[in-house]
């Protein structure tokens, strides 16, 4: 293969059921050597200009607060320590996602703030360590640069600390709509957009001229593009923003900054965006590489590999969003992957995601190392369709270079290890028989093998389930799958999506108790099944009440 040394490249420096037919297949199933790199230099420090709203008023008294002595009284889950010194020996600690509009879009409060309460009190009850929660860019500064709104965060933090709960505060810097289970729409900063309008390269373009607004093309990263900052610039702010408001709950309350780095809060590119019917799955989806300053970057390395001809455009022949590979002479068993043009292609293009995640990191890792108890980590998507093939195409476009031939997983593992950040990966639940056959669905495979590539990194492997499941089925796989597994193969923690009015009903409930029991336990000595089913209905007994009221206030 071609080796590429694209440290100088950024783009700114020369300016993704069952067994049916094809047709057939729906969308049910879908989910989701580089060297390091020199950070950035720093950005001008910006002064803080934090908004200051007056706290909610108190709420009146509710059933959850009656409920409140028959909570504690249950037996208490031991909670881990975070950053690498758990106390737990045994099982995997389990959080769960919160609605994606948890906070109100003015940053001010909370939605269904008695919803909230009485969802995080049976959590608690349930044995759940903690919650993980969007902190959108889009609210929190969404008026002006450099000026932060984390009230309703706020809010939302000291409800977690009374109710004795640990929180994975995701930075989100991406648009909330477009994409799998995506039910609210939270766009970008409204001062970003207006820099996107004015140059819209900065946004991802397929070979269309599609442009994408989920989030700032990775192309501009070095580019001082947003009011005299660059992108990543942006970020690293609003990390330290939020680090420096929620000081005396970093460590004890916030247990894990998760880092967005792309759509969705992935590391990837928008290759399989829903919105406007664009790609529906098991669409291989289409590459992002078409806005001037990913063109500018893949002209220089075609350049410097003495190739100039390659360096124009990305694969011609490389289909559309709907496609299958067969589709696409590109992506076809002996197709131009694997052709040396699809080789330079392919690192190229890996390579830039895999930079852009080495520049986000190396802001988060200067904002939060030093901050005890607090782990960093980063979300990979888990594109399991089309695995079975020889190009794996809905991986290329993404960005992750994993064919038959060609592992994709190890570089993105070494780069958090680098770090010392975690991998968080999703479609966890899914087994390769539920998926259409015919899509050569992988999903088992998948896992393992980022699994595999954790370990050899020496990084921490933690897992989500890609849709909402509420089945011991998909319980069951993710047992088997995070938990069910020696000491230093177990998951460091799982995250179940997702908090709703479906997880509180009763029969869901019950289920969820048994779930989270045995993955807390798993590994314990003489913990029988049998006995973590009556006490997880002796939990949902007991919170029939509170459960009841959340189902209720969470519906509303």
């Amino acid at each position: 293969m071609m080796a590429l040394n694209l440290a100088h490249q950024t783009g700114a420096a020369a300016v993704a059921a069952t067994s049916a037919p094809r047709t057939a297949v729906v969308a049910a199933a879908s989910a989701t050597a580089t060297a390091p790199l020199v950070a950035p230099s720093a950005a001008p420090s910006l002064q803080l200009q934090t908004q200051t709203v007056d706290p909610a008023a108190p709420q009146a008294p509710s059933l959850a607060m009656a409920c409140q002595a028959l909570v504690e009284s249950l037996p208490e889950a031991e909670h881990p320590d975070v950053g690498g010194e758990e106390r737990r020996k045994v099982g995997v600690p389990v959080y769960v996602m919160m609605p994606l509009d948890t906070v109100r879009k003015d940053g001010n409060g909370l939605n269904r703030r008695k919803a909230v309460e009485a969802s995080l009190k049976a959590l608690k009850s349930a044995g759940a360590v903690g919650i993980m929660v969007d902190v959108w860019w889009g609210i929190a500064e969404s008026e002006a640069p450099g000026r932060y709104n984390f009230t309703g965060y706020m809010e939302l933090m000291e409800m977690a600390k009374k109710n004795g709960l640990k929180v994975q505060a995701v930075m989100s810097f991406h648009q909330c709509g477009g994409n799998v289970g995506d039910s609210v729409t939270i766009p970008l900063p409204k001062w970003v957009l207006e820099e996107m309008d004015k140059d819209q390269d900065l946004a991802y373009t397929d070979h269309c001229g599609r442009r994408n607004y989920e989030y700032v093309s990775l192309g501009a990263d070095t580019l001082p593009a947003l009011k005299g900052r660059t992108p990543v610039q942006c970020y690293g702010d609003f990390m330290r923003a939020f680090r420096d408001h929620f000081a005396s709950f970093m460590g004890n309350t916030i247990a894990e900054i998760q880092v967005g780095m792309g759509p969705a809060g992935e590391l990837r590119y928008p290759s399989y965006p829903e919105s406007n019917g664009t790609w529906s799955f098991p669409g291989i989806g289409e590459f992002q590489c078409y806005d001037k300053y990913m063109l500018s970057s893949l002209k220089a390395a075609a350049g410097a590999v003495g190739k100039p001809e390659w360096g124009n455009a990305g694969p011609g022949d490389a289909g559309g969003y709907k496609d299958w590979p067969e589709d696409a002479p590109f992506f076809r068993r002996e197709g131009g992957w694997n052709t040396p043009y699809g080789e330079f292609f392919m690192s190229w293009y890996s390579q830039m995601l895999l930079e852009h995640g080495e520049r986000i990191l190396s802001a988060a890792s200067a904002v939060y190392t030093g901050t005890p108890g607090v782990k960093i980590s980063v979300k990979v998507a888990g594109i399991h369709w089309h695995y079975g093939t020889r190009s794996h195409a809905a991986e290329l476009t993404a960005g992750y270079y994993n064919t038959r031939n060609h592992d994709g997983y190890g570089p993105i593992a070494r780069m958090l290890g680098r770090h010392g950040a975690v991998l968080n990966f999703t479609c966890v639940e899914m087994r390769d028989h539920e998926q259409p056959q015919d899509a050569q669905c992988r999903p088992e495979a998948l896992v393992q093998q980022v699994a595999a590539a954790a370990r050899e990194a020496g990084v921490g492997l933690a897992g989500e389930n890609a849709l909402p499941r509420y089945d011991d089925t998909a319980h069951d796989q993710i047992v088997t799958t995070a938990a069910e597994k020696a000491e230093e193969e177990r998951m460091v923690a799982f995250t179940y999506l997702r908090m709703g009015p479906d997880l509180f009903q009763p029969d869901n409930w019950r289920r969820f108790a048994k779930f989270v029991k045995r993955m807390s336990e798993s590994g314990a000595p003489d913990v029988c099944r049998e006995q973590v089913e009556r006490e997880a209905l002796g939990v949902a007994h007991a919170t029939e009440p509170l459960v009841h009221e959340a189902a209720v206030a969470l519906s509303n």
